[in-house]
């Protein structure tokens, strides 16, 4: 796609970012392809902040959508190929979504590296979200409106085709319950321990398919790698590598351009916080959880408790026979 139209794209986001509900950290993204721009800021989902207020910790995660992760829910086209532009340097786990959905580009406006919110996130920035993108394959550039100049920040090897050892799966499926209850019981033993989500999802011709994800490194990470294995076991703060299935869900089916069928949605065990103020932000009010003793982290547990308790989201028990 032409570059004037990251110029325009990176100028959409300025313009709305004080738009931004956030006291302090106001960001914005703007996601495009040749035909489309589309531009949000971080935000509170209406739901939460009239439930919870902006001050509430939703487990050890705050109650906002982020800016890049709220565009690429609003995309209204497959967000494979696309790119973004953004305010302000993106943090790990918005770097982990914009890698699920497939996005090829991303623009940073160079204000972004002189604010105070980047001082306190360039640790984070440099230590992970760059290693993330460098291991999907994705180009960065620094963009300066005013001059129309665009630099590199980081731009892959041509042809570098990243590594995936646990592709989502994508099948032909039926809007049926009773072909969903089948398909999870069918897929929880096939991935039998480990943290999967299932849901199923449409393309705009109304054909319905399954989608199939499992907690996993970020794209680009093999866990067959001994030294991909090496980074992936680091932390940093409280960021991981490791991305969860719930987001991988949702971002792939942005990727495809599927709409997700919300009343078919499916997790192994109780989702992070993150994945549940993201799955709020999907429009998203009912969940079945396979294991309602288990969750990654002990919060996964308080933000459930903390959501069902204010009629934010619900939490049905799937009794699975493996």
């Amino acid at each position: 796609m032409p570059t004037t139209k990251a110029f325009e794209a990176m100028q959409a986001a300025v313009d709305i970012v004080n738009d931004s509900p956030h006291p302090t950290n106001k960001v914005a993204a703007s996601l495009f392809n040749d035909d489309t721009i589309i531009s949000k800021t971080n935000y509170w989902p209406e739901s939460i902040e009239k439930a919870l207020g902006r001050e509430t910790r939703i487990g050890n995660s705050s109650g906002t959508v982020h800016a890049e992760t709220a565009v690429i829910l609003a995309a209204d086209f497959p967000t494979k190929g696309a790119a973004i532009c953004i305010t302000d340097p993106f943090c790990p786990n918005c770097a982990k979504n914009i890698a699920e959905a497939g996005i090829a580009v991303v623009y940073i406006d160079h204000k972004g590296f002189e604010k105070d919110f980047w001082e306190r996130r360039s640790g984070s920035f440099e230590n992970m979200s760059m290693q993330i993108i460098a291991k999907a394959g994705i180009a960065v550039y620094r963009i300066h409106r005013k001059e129309e100049k665009i630099e590199p920040i980081y731009e892959p090897s041509k042809g570098y085709i990243p590594q995936e050892d646990s592709p989502i799966e994508v099948e032909p499926a039926s809007n049926d319950k009773g072909f969903f209850e089948m398909l999870v019981t069918h897929k929880g033993s096939h991935h039998y321990n480990r943290k999967i989500a299932i849901g199923l999802a449409q393309d705009k011709a109304g054909k319905t398919f399954s989608v199939t994800s499992r907690v996993h490194a970020v794209v680009g990470y093999s866990m067959k790698d001994d030294y991909d294995v090496d980074q992936i076991i680091q932390t940093h703060g409280k960021y991981s590598f490791m991305q969860e299935p719930i987001n991988r869900y949702i971002m792939a089916c942005r990727r495809l351009g599927l709409t997700p069928l919300k009343e078919y949605l499916f997790c192994s065990q109780v989702p992070s916080p993150r994945e549940q103020v993201n799955l709020i932000g999907a429009g998203f009010s009912e969940i079945l959880i396979g294991d309602s003793f288990r969750s990654r982290r002990p919060e996964g547990f308080k933000a459930r408790d903390l959501l069902e308790d204010n009629g934010l989201m619900k939490f049905h028990q799937m009794n699975l026979d493996f």
